[in-house]
């Protein structure tokens, strides 16, 4: 009789005779697996057994599976000596080019440069999140300081900066947009061909002699205070801060744009707004520049300044269908109450705009020495800028009741300047925190051209004109129709008779 040990598995037993004694050796080696017919433990008992048991596979079947968290944790040793090896020799490599350089590694950096690059990355932070757009002139500096030393390109760009690009577009803006607001005499008349126009080389003097004007106090202004502009982040990139450009060199520009814009509005304009804009100059750059150190009423000085500009369109206008053509009768005749409505329109938007934009930035001010009301009174700076605001309501009014627009401007233009008395409000309200003065200064960015279009788009006549010129005269007489084609016909000779005699003489 021979003992068998029980298999783990059936095997035929018919034919045992047929396995050799090797092969009961081998399966005498499988160890046995116990078999529990009864389970005394819980199910949920089993299943914490079976995880306990399985924790490793678990781990090996499952983030093994994830090649990066193989890569990164389950490598081999020679993998990681290989590794370190790569990572080392990166080292070693970055350092030898660190020393042909010059320079040195982190470690190695001495706490002081440190610091300093610290700063500087700070101060390239705090440019990234600056309050107010950046100045344009900074803009063109830095376009120009990249530029061949000797090029052309690099000559104009400066000299551009010189003259603020945006500031002086916005001056011929509203210089031409006064000028197109002046009424016309004759604007209803029958025939829309018929409507005189005002002159437009006229206009092509006043836009080119107000932005030479305006380039020129701009130029002077930069003159003027090189040392303080280099104090502010908005204005140390000018090219006479960056010394992108001599002081000589940026007289001489001064000097000609003044010269000749001032001889462009003279001779092809009219003495009167000649002279407007070389008051401008003197204005800008001889009072309000050095002011802006002394006393806080620089803020209404340069206001003035921004309001002359309309009041030169508007005696362009004028002085194409004037009498005399002095500079009584263009200034304070009839109808030259539509030019100082104009320029109080302007004067008044300065207030909310600048009041929001030195507010952003009033600790630069103070640190550059400049008086502004922003930083010596922040109480006064939020009133005024609500009271301005809402002296912008009786101006649109006086516009269309001085006949300048038609009565539907008052409406429309009571709803743009409700939204800036709004934004004012909330200004001075909250001091200028949790957003107002962004608020404000983005409202007055888009409250001047929507005032100003609105003012054209409804002119005074021109809707009736359009109307006119599309249904016909279908309801007036055709005898009316006739005198008042008589009396246009005698008022347009009466016109060009009195152009003739000024040419003349």
């Amino acid at each position: 009789m021979s003992f068998r040990p029980i298999l783990p598995r059936p095997i035929a037993v018919r034919n045992t005779n047929t396995l050799c004694p090797r092969c009961w050796r081998r399966l005498a080696k499988v160890p046995l697996q116990s078999r529990r017919p009864i389970s005394f433990n819980p199910s949920y008992r089993d299943d914490a057994i079976v995880a306990g048991r399985r924790g490793t596979a678990f781990g090996k079947d499952y983030f093994r599976a994830n090649p990066l968290l193989k890569d990164t944790f389950w490598r081999s040793g020679p993998e990681l000596q290989s590794s370190i090896l790569s990572i080392k020799s990166a080292n070693a490599s970055g350092q030898q080019a660190a020393k042909e350089d010059g320079t040195t590694s982190t470690e190695e950096v001495l706490p002081h440069r440190r610091r300093k690059k610290a700063k500087e990355q700070a101060v390239e932070n705090s440019e990234a999140a600056y309050p107010i757009p950046h100045d344009a002139s900074s803009k063109l500096a830095h376009i120009s300081s990249s530029l061949p030393q000797q090029s052309l390109k690099r000559m104009m760009t400066t000299y551009l900066s010189l003259s603020k690009p945006r500031l002086s577009f916005l001056v011929v803006l509203t210089a031409t947009a006064a000028y197109s607001l002046y009424p016309v005499p004759g604007l209803l008349a029958p025939a829309a061909t018929a409507t005189p126009s005002l002159s437009t080389l006229t206009l092509f003097f006043l836009t080119s002699g107000t932005a030479l004007c305006s380039a020129s106090a701009n130029a002077f202004n930069m003159i003027m205070e090189p040392a303080h502009d280099a104090k502010m982040s908005r204005t140390r990139n000018r090219p006479l801060v960056r010394k992108l450009i001599s002081p000589r060199g940026a007289i001489i520009f001064a000097v000609a744009c003044g010269v000749f814009g001032t001889g462009a509005l003279y001779y092809g304009v009219n003495p009167t707004t000649a002279f407007l804009g070389a008051a401008n100059i003197f204005l800008y750059a001889g009072v309000y520049t050095p002011m802006k150190r002394m006393h806080i009423l620089n803020t209404w000085v340069g206001a003035i300044v921004g309001g002359i500009p309309p009041l030169m369109g508007w005696t362009a206008a004028a002085s194409q269908y004037a009498h005399d053509g002095t500079w009584e009768e263009l200034l304070f005749g009839e109808g030259s109450a539509g030019g100082w409505l104009c320029a109080a329109l302007l004067y008044a938007w300065q207030f909310p705009h600048f009041n929001a934009l030195s507010w952003a930035i009033r600790d630069e001010y103070k640190n550059a020495g400049y008086r502004m009301t922003a930083w010596v009174n922040p109480g006064m700076n939020g009133r005024v800028a609500l009271r301005y605001s809402i002296l912008m309501f009786p101006v649109c009014i006086g516009l269309s009741y001085c006949g300048v627009t038609d009565w539907s401007y008052v409406a429309t233009s009571s709803v743009v300047n409700g939204w800036m008395a709004l934004k004012a409000w909330q200004f001075w309200k909250a001091e200028g925190q949790k957003g107002t003065a962004r608020g404000l200064f983005w409202a007055s960015i888009w409250h001047l051209p929507i005032v100003m279009v609105l003012a054209m788009a409804q002119k005074k006549g021109l809707g009736e004109r359009i109307y006119r010129s599309i249904f016909g005269y279908a309801d007036i007489d055709e005898e009316d129709l006739y005198y008042e084609a008589g009396e246009f016909e005698a008022e347009e000779q009466k016109q060009l008779a009195l152009v003739e005699s000024r040419r003349n003489a």
